[in-house]
C-alpha cells in the first residue's frame, strides 16, 4: 500500500533527477495535444483535459504503486464520458467521477487489485477495440470538415456521414491527413521526438500562415485559461447519486483495469513489480481531485507510461514533472493553443484509436484460442459499438466467468488430497 515514490527516493541522485526531468518534459509534449483532443471528443471543454492531466497526473505518479506510471485522461473514457455528459450534463460527469474516486479508494483498501486476473482477456480486448471504433467514428465529422450535429448511434451516424459526403471540405480533410502522415513519419524516423505535438503544431501553423478555411480550437471554444480553477464540491444529493451510480461504477472499473494493465506493462518493460493496492488508492485520490477541480476521469495510460520509460524515467518524479510542465505550458502558451486546427486534432485521435485497438493482434484474436473466447471478444466489441458500454462489460464479464467455471468443472486444475 506504500507509494512507489517513498522507496524510489532512497539514494536518489542528481543524475536521476536530470533523467526524470527530461522524461517528464518529453511526456508532457506528447500529452498536451492528446489531452485537448480527448476532452473535445468527450463533449467537454478542451481545458478540462489539461486540468485532468495536471491534477490527476501529478497524484497518480506521487501516490501510485508503479515507479514509472503516468496517468491522465485517456481514450478509453471517451465513450462513457460523452454518454454521461449527454444524459446528465457536465455537472453530472463531475459527480460520477467523484463517486468513482470513492469506489476506487474502497477497492484499494480492500486490496481488490488482485481481482484483475479474473476479468476475461477477450472482454478487455473486445471493449477496447469497440471503444477505438467509436472514437474513430466520432472524429470523422471534424476530419471531413462537416458542420451540424450527427446522431449518437453508430449505425445512424455512419448513414448521416454517407449522406453528407458531398459537403466534405477538402482543406479540412487535407489538414487531418497531413497530421496523420506526419505523426506516422515521426514515429518511424524519430521515435524519441514528441511527434504528436510537433505534427499538430506544424500543420496548424500552416493553416494559420496560409489562412486556410479550416476550423480551429479557438473558433469553437475561445481562448484556453492560463491556470487551474478553484476547487468546488460536486452535487451530492441522493437522487443524483442514485442516477449516476452505474456510470460511476463503469468509470471506476475502467480506471482500475486500465491503470493495473498499464502498471503490468511497465513491469515487463522495466523488470519492476508494482503495488496494486497503492495503485488503486492513487487512482481514487486522483479522480476525487480531478472532480473537485472540474476535470475528467483519469487513469494510468499505457502509451504515456511507455513513452516515459523510453525517455529514461527513473522514478515517479518524472510523472510529477510531466504534470508541472503541462501547467507551465498552460500559463505560457494558452493563447497559442487556440490556433490548433480541429481536423489536426481529429487526425491525432483517429491514429490514437487505431493504435489503441492493437491491429497487430487482430489476426491472433480471430484465429487462435478457443472458439468461445473468440465469440466472446466479438460479442463484447459489437455490444460496445451498437449497444452500451455498461451492457457490453457486464454481459462480457458474466459470460467470461461462466466459461472459466465450465472449463474448471470439465478439467479441474487441482486434485483433492488422498486422506
Amino acid at each position: 500500500m506504500t507509494p512507489a515514490l517513498a522507496s524510489s527516493l532512497r539514494g536518489y541522485s542528481a543524475a536521476d533527477l536530470r533523467a526524470d526531468l527530461w522524461a517528464g518534459i518529453t511526456v508532457a509534449m506528447v500529452v498536451l495535444p492528446l489531452s485537448l483532443a480527448i476532452a473535445i471528443a468527450s463533449g467537454a471543454g478542451p481545458e478540462t483535459g489539461l486540468i485532468t492531466a495536471v491534477v490527476a497526473g501529478f497524484l497518480i505518479s506521487a501516490l501510485g504503486g508503479s515507479r514509472v506510471q503516468v496517468g491522465g485522461p485517456t481514450g478509453a473514457f471517451i465513450v462513457v464520458v460523452a454518454d454521461v455528459i449527454a444524459r446528465h450534463g457536465f455537472s453530472g460527469l463531475v459527480t460520477a467521477t467523484f463517486m468513482a474516486g470513492l469506489i476506487l479508494l474502497v477497492a484499494g483498501l480492500l486490496r481488490a487489485g488482485k481481482l484483475i486476473r479474473f476479468v476475461p482477456e477477450p472482454v478487455i480486448n473486445g471493449f477496447t477495440i469497440g471503444i477505438a471504433a467509436i472514437i474513430a467514428l466520432s472524429q470523422l465529422k471534424d476530419l471531413l470538415g462537416l458542420t451540424g450535429d450527427l446522431p449518437a448511434e453508430a449505425v445512424e451516424k455512419i448513414a448521416a456521414l454517407w449522406q453528407a459526403r458531398g459537403a466534405v471540405e477538402p482543406w479540412a480533410l487535407a489538414t487531418g491527413l497531413a497530421t496523420m502522415a506526419l505523426i506516422t513519419l515521426f514515429r518511424r524516423l524519430a521515435p524519441a521526438w514528441p511527434g504528436l505535438i510537433v505534427a499538430v503544431a506544424l500543420v496548424s501553423g500552416a493553416v494559420a500562415l496560409f489562412d486556410l478555411p479550416v476550423a480551429t480550437l479557438g473558433d469553437r471554444f475561445g481562448t484556453l485559461p492560463r491556470g487551474l480553477p478553484m476547487p468546488a464540491l460536486p452535487t451530492l444529493d441522493p437522487a443524483t447519486l442514485r442516477a449516476l451510480l452505474p456510470s460511476a461504477l463503469i468509470i471506476a472499473f475502467l480506471a482500475g483495469v486500465e491503470s493495473l494493465l498499464s502498471a503490468m506493462v511497465a513491469d515487463r518493460m522495466t523488470g519492476d513489480r508494482h503495488r496494486s493496492g497503492a495503485e488503486l488508492l492513487a487512482q481514487g485520490w486522483a479522480n476525487l481531485a480531478s472532480a473537485l477541480m472540474g476535470g475528467l476521469p483519469a487513469t494510468g495510460a499505457i502509451a504515456r507510461t511507455a513513452t516515459n520509460i523510453r525517455a529514461g524515467a527513473r522514478s515517479p518524479v518524472a510523472g510529477m514533472v510531466h504534470a508541472v510542465a503541462i501547467l507551465g505550458a498552460m500559463a505560457v502558451a494558452a493563447p497559442l493553443a487556440s490556433a490548433l486546427a480541429m481536423p489536426a486534432l481529429a487526425g491525432l485521435l483517429i491514429l490514437t484509436a487505431w493504435n489503441m485497438s492493437e491491429p497487430q493482434h487482430w489476426r491472433a484474436h480471430a484465429t487462435t484460442g478457443p472458439m468461445a473466447d473468440r465469440l466472446l471478444l466479438a460479442l463484447t466489441c459489437v455490444l460496445t459499438v451498437l449497444a452500451d458500454l455498461t451492457v457490453a462489460i457486464g454481459l462480457g464479464v458474466a459470460l467470461g466467468l461462466a466459461l472459466r467455471l465450465q472449463r474448471r468443472a470439465s478439467a479441474p486444475d487441482w486434485q483433492p488430497p488422498d486422506r
